[in-house]
C-alpha cells in the first residue's frame, strides 16, 4: 500500500496580483508533490487564495467594485498563473467558497460548544494590513511597519491561553515537528514569554518583601495581619491598597516537560470574530444569538480552516468525510516565515481544542529579496512572474522557435525561474533576486551546462552512430568503482559512471531535508564531469574506421548519454517541461508516462539500451542575451504613453490626483523648451507645466525614444558626447514659476544634466577583483581585464594603458558599472565599465583614479 502525503501551500490573500514571491511557495510544492508521486506515493497537493477580512473590504472600496467582485478578479488571476506555469496542485480553494464556509463555521461551531470560545469586550491596536490585534499604545506601528488603529470592539474570544504548556510540549518533543531550527527557536521564544526579564521582576519583587517582612517582623504576631505606612503584611506577601496585588512574584515561571522554563500567562486569548466589518465567514448559531452585533469569523480561524475544507471536513457528503479521512491530517504545511506564529501557535491550538489530529511538520522559506528589501506590495518592489514568462518565453524560446505556441513558451520559462529560485536560494534563507542574476545563471547552468552537453553528446550520437545509442564496452564491479572513486580526479568513462551513480543514490536525503541548492549542485557536477569527459576523450578527433576508435567513441558517448538519463530523471521534479524534451530526443517517449511507471526512480547505471533510437533533436536551452534584462525591467514598468499637448488654461493636476493620467514626459525631439532665465530681475513667465511630478499619482520620468536603451540606463547609446551647461536645463513641475525668477550659478563644465533618482538606480555598481590584465596588440590606450564579480567573471575593456601598467592592477578591487550593453572595441567585446575619477585641472592627461574597496566589502556587493 502506498503511503499518503497531503501537502499545503498558504492560501495566498488576494488584495492584490500575484508576484515571484508566491510563486516560490508555490513552486517548492509543486517539486515536493512531484516527487512524491515519483516514489508512488498518494500525494495531494493543495493551495488556493484567502478572500476575506477588512483589507479585502477596503480594498474592494477603492476600486469601486463589491468584495465578491474584487475577490472573483484577483484569485482568477492566481489560478490562471499556475496554470501557465503548470503547477500540479489537485484542488484550489477558495475562502468564498460555500463548502468552505460551511466547514469553517463547523469549526467554530465546535469550540464554542467545547467551551473555548467566549464572548467579551475588548480594546486594543489593530493592524489592518495584518488582520492582527498587537500590544502597545495608540500609533504603535504594526508588524507591516503601519500605523495600528485603536478598536473597541464586542468579540468572541478563543481561550488560546489554555494551550500554552501543551504546544509547548508538543514543539520541544518534535510532536509537532516545526522544520528549520531557527523558525522552531521562534515560535518556542514566543509560546514561553521573556523568561529572563519575568525572573529579574521576581527576583527585585522577592528581595523587597523579604526586606519588608523582615522590619515588621518586630511589630507583627506570627501569622496575624498588621499594616504599616500603607503596606499589608499577611501570610500572602507584602501587597499595597493602591497596587491591588501582593509583591510577591508577579509572574510565574514553570517548566516544560523537557525541563526549559517558561512564563506562565505569556501566551494571552486570542479575538477570533469581528463585528467593525462585514466582509467575512458570518459566526454561526448558536453563537450568533449571544452578541449584540452581527459578527464575522477572525480571518485567521476562517482561513486556517481551509486546510481541512478543502478536504470534505465539514461535509455531509459520505464522499467527503471519506476524503477527509485519507488525507487528513497533512504531512506538511508549507509557509512564508512572516506567518509562521499562525501555523505553529494558533492552528494546532485550534486543533487541540477541536480534538482533531495536528499537522505532522510545518516548515517555512525564507523571503524574497528585490534590493536588499523584502519583497511587499506595500514597498511596490515585486516583480510579476507573468514578466519573466513573458520575456524568456517570446524573447528567448520564442525567437528560437517562432513557430511554438504561447503554452509551450510558458512552460519553457516556468522551468527558467523553478530552476533560478531552487538552485539560488538555500530553502529556508532569505534570498535576493534579480534579473541580471537569473539570466546569468540560466546561461550558466541551463544553456551552457546541461543543454549544451544534451546537444553535444545528442549531435554527436546521430552524427557518428546514425541516430543510435552505441554500445557499452565496459562494465565495472563494485569494487572498481570505489577504486575509482579513490583514484585522482579522471574524466574518463568509467569514473563518469561511478559520479552519476552516486548521484543517482543521493537525492532523498537532499529532499527530505529541502536542500534543492546543493541537490542541483550536485547534478551540475555530474554535468560539468560528463562535459569534461567529453572534452578530454574527444570523439571527434578519434578514427572511428578502427576498431579500437570506435570502441573509444562508443564507450565516451555512451557515458555521456547515460549520464544525461540519469540527470534528466533526477531534475524532472524541478524542470519538468525541458526534462520531457530531453527524454524525447533520448528516444524514451513520454517522460510523464515513465514517472508513473517508475523508470525514473529506477536509476541504475546501463538503463539506457544501446541501440535506442534517438527522437528528433533540437535546442532546449537558447541562450539568453544580456539585454533580456532591459526587456524584463521594461515589461515591469512600461513606458507611458505619448501625451497630448496641453493647452495653457489646462490643469494636469486633477487627473493626475484621479489616478487616470495619461500624461508622460515627451521625448526630448517632441518636447518643447521652456524659454530660457535671462536674469532676477526681467522674469520670463515658463511654457505651462505639463506634468507636475511632485503629485503622489505621477508617472517616472521616462523619456522614449524609438532607438533602444543602453540596458539598464535611460542613455540611447554608449558615447558620452557633449554635455549641456546646467543652466540649459529646464525647471520641472512645480518649481517651474519660481525657477524662472531665480539666478541659477554656473556649475563646472564637465558637470552633467540632473537625473532623477529612479535614472541613478538602474545604474547597477558592483565590486570586482581584477585577475587578469594586459595589452591590446596595436591598441595604445586600451587593457584587456578579466575580473571577478563572485557571481561571475567577465572581460572589460578599459582606456588606462597610458596610465597603469598590467602588472599593478592585477589583484585590485575595483567599482564596475556591470549592466552596460557589451560594445566592440578592437574585434573584442567588452561587458562594463571601470568607475575612476580625474583632476579636471589636469584636462584630458591627468591619471585617473580607480574607485577601488577594501577586503570587507565581497565581490559582487552592490553600491547604492
Amino acid at each position: 500500500m502506498s503511503n499518503k502525503f497531503y501537502l499545503t501551500t498558504p492560501i495566498y490573500y488576494v488584495n492584490a496580483r500575484p508576484h515571484i514571491g508566491h510563486a516560490y511557495t508555490t513552486i517548492v510544492a509543486d517539486v515536493l508533490a512531484r516527487r512524491h508521486r515519483l516514489l508512488g506515493d498518494d500525494t495531494f497537493f493543495l493551495t488556493g487564495t484567502d478572500e476575506h477580512g477588512q483589507k479585502i473590504e477596503r480594498s474592494a472600496a477603492a476600486a469601486g467594485i463589491p468584495p465578491q467582485q474584487f475577490a472573483d478578479q484577483v484569485s482568477a488571476s492566481f489560478e490562471t498563473l499556475w496554470k501557465r506555469m503548470g503547477i500540479t496542485n489537485d484542488r484550489y480553494i477558495r475562502t468564498t467558497d460555500p463548502r468552505h464556509q460551511l466547514g469553517a463555521q463547523k469549526l467554530f461551531a465546535d469550540l464554542y460548544a467545547r467551551g473555548f470560545i467566549y464572548l467579551s469586550a475588548y480594546t486594543g491596536q489593530y493592524s489592518v494590513g495584518e488582520e492582527m490585534f498587537v500590544e502597545g499604545p495608540p500609533g504603535t506601528l504594526g508588524p507591516d511597519g503601519k500605523p495600528t488603529e485603536t478598536v473597541t470592539e464586542e468579540n468572541f474570544f478563543f481561550k488560546l491561553s489554555a494551550f500554552q504548556r501543551p504546544l509547548i510540549d508538543l514543539i520541544e518533543s518534535g510532536t509537532l515537528k516545526v522544520e528549520n531550527e531557527a523558525r522552531k527557536n521562534e515560535v518556542l521564544s514566543f509560546l514561553r514569554g521573556n523568561v529572563a526579564a519575568a525572573a529579574q521582576s521576581n527576583l527585585a519583587t522577592e528581595i523587597v518583601a523579604l526586606e519588608t517582612e523582615t522590619l515588621l517582623a518586630t511589630e507583627t504576631t506570627p501569622g496575624a495581619p498588621s499594616s504599616t505606612d500603607g503596606l499589608i503584611v499577611g501570610q500572602g506577601g507584602v501587597s499595597s491598597p493602591e497596587l491591588g496585588r501582593t509583591a510577591r512574584p508577579v509572574s510565574s515561571i514553570s517548566h516544560s516537560d523537557a525541563g526549559i522554563p517558561y512564563v506562565e500567562g505569556a501566551l494571552k486569548d486570542l479575538s477570533v470574530s469581528r463585528s467593525s466589518f462585514t466582509w467575512g465567514i458570518p459566526v454561526p448559531e448558536p453563537a450568533a444569538s449571544e452578541a449584540k452585533e452581527k459578527h464575522v469569523m477572525y480571518v485567521w480561524l476562517d482561513a486556517l480552516a481551509n486546510y481541512m475544507t478543502a478536504i470534505g471536513y465539514g461535509s455531509d457528503n459520505p464522499a467527503d468525510q471519506a476524503e477527509f479521512a485519507r488525507y487528513w491530517p497533512a504531512d506538511l504545511h508549507l509557509v512564508g516565515k512572516e506567518i509562521i506564529r499562525f501555523h505553529c501557535v494558533y492552528w494546532p491550538a485550534f486543533l487541540l481544542a477541536a480534538e482533531l489530529p495536528l499537522p505532522k511538520a510545518i516548515t517555512a522559506h525564507g523571503w524574497l529579496l528585490f534590493d536588499n528589501s523584502k519583497m511587499s506590495k506595500s514597498k511596490g518592489n515585486i516583480v510579476r512572474t507573468e514578466t519573466i514568462l513573458d520575456a524568456f518565453g517570446d524573447h528567448v524560446y520564442g525567437k528560437q522557435f517562432p513557430d511554438s505556441t504561447k503554452p509551450d513558451r510558458d512552460l519553457f520559462a516556468a522551468d527558467v525561474l523553478r530552476y533560478f529560485l531552487l538552485r539560488e536560494i538555500p530553502f529556508g534563507q532569505d534570498g535576493s533576486f534579480s534579473f541580471d542574476a537569473l539570466i546569468t545563471r540560466y546561461n550558466a547552468d541551463l544553456a551552457n551546462g546541461y543543454g549544451n552537453l544534451v546537444s553535444r553528446t545528442l549531435s554527436m550520437i546521430d552524427k557518428y552512430f546514425g541516430g543510435t545509442i552505441p554500445n557499452r564496452n565496459s562494465e565495472q564491479t563494485l569494487s572498481e568503482t570505489l577504486r575509482t572513486l579513490e583514484a585522482p580526479v579522471t574524466y574518463d568513462p568509467a569514473s563518469i559512471e561511478s559520479f552519476a551513480q552516486m548521484a543517482a543514490e543521493m537525492p532523498e536525503n537532499f529532499f527530505e531535508k529541502y536542500e534543492f541548492f546543493g541537490f542541483l549542485r550536485m547534478c551540475l557536477m555530474v554535468v560539468g564531469n560528463a562535459d569534461q569527459m567529453l572534452s578530454q576523450e574527444a570523439p571527434w578527433k578519434l578514427d572511428r574506421a578502427t576498431e579500437e576508435g570506435k570502441r573509444a567513441a562508443e564507450e565516451a558517448l555512451y557515458a555521456s548519454a547515460e549520464s544525461i538519463r540519469i540527470i534528466t530523471a533526477l531534475l524532472y521534479p524541478i524542470l519538468p517541461n525541458a526534462t520531457a524534451k530531453v527524454w524525447q530526443q533520448l528516444g524514451l517517449g513520454d517522460i510523464e508516462l515513465a514517472a508513473k511507471n517508475g523508470e525514473l526512480t529506477n536509476l541504475t547505471w546501463g538503463g539506457l539500451k544501446p541501440g535506442t533510437k534517438l527522437g528528433p533533436l533540437s535546442p532546449i536551452f537558447p541562450r539568453a542575451d544580456k539585454g533580456l534584462s532591459q526587456i524584463m525591467s521594461d515589461l515591469e514598468d512600461p513606458s507611458p504613453l505619448t501625451p497630448q499637448p496641453l493647452t495653457p488654461q489646462q490643469d494636469p493636476v486633477p487627473e493626475l490626483a484621479s489616478g487616470n493620467s495619461k500624461l508622460a514626459t515627451e521625448s526630448p525631439t517632441q518636447q518643447k523648451p521652456e524659454a530660457p532665465l535671462k536674469s532676477a530681475f526681467t522674469p520670463t513667465p515658463a511654457e505651462p507645466v505639463t506634468n507636475d511630478r511632485l503629485d503622489p499619482s505621477a508617472p517616472p520620468r521616462t523619456f522614449t525614444s524609438p532607438t533602444l536603451q543602453v540596458a539598464g540606463t535611460s542613455s540611447i547609446t554608449t558615447h558620452t558626447g557633449p554635455t549641456p551647461s546646467f543652466t540649459e536645463a529646464p525647471a520641472s513641475a512645480g518649481y517651474a514659476n519660481i525657477a524662472s525668477q531665480t539666478p541659477i550659478t554656473t556649475t563646472p563644465a564637465d558637470a552633467s544634466p540632473q537625473i532623477t533618482i529612479d535614472d541613478f538606480a538602474k545604474i547597477e555598481l558592483r565590486v570586482a577583483q581584477i585577475l587578469v590584465a594586459e595589452r591590446i596588440p596595436k591598441a595604445d590606450k586600451l587593457l584587456r581585464l578579466e575580473v571577478d564579480l563572485g557571481y561571475e567573471k567577465r572581460q572589460i575593456l578599459s582606456g588606462i594603458a597610458e596610465f597603469y601598467t598590467p602588472e599593478e592592477l592585477i589583484g585590485r578591487r575595483i567599482v564596475v558599472i556591470t549592466n552596460l550593453a557589451p560594445r566592440k572595441m578592437r574585434g573584442l567585446e567588452s561587458h562594463g565599465m571601470l568607475l575612476a575619477a580625474s583632476d579636471p585641472t589636469a584636462g584630458d592627461h591627468g591619471k585617473p583614479a580607480l574607485a577601488t574597496c577594501g577586503e570587507e566589502i565581497a565581490l559582487g556587493s552592490r553600491l547604492k
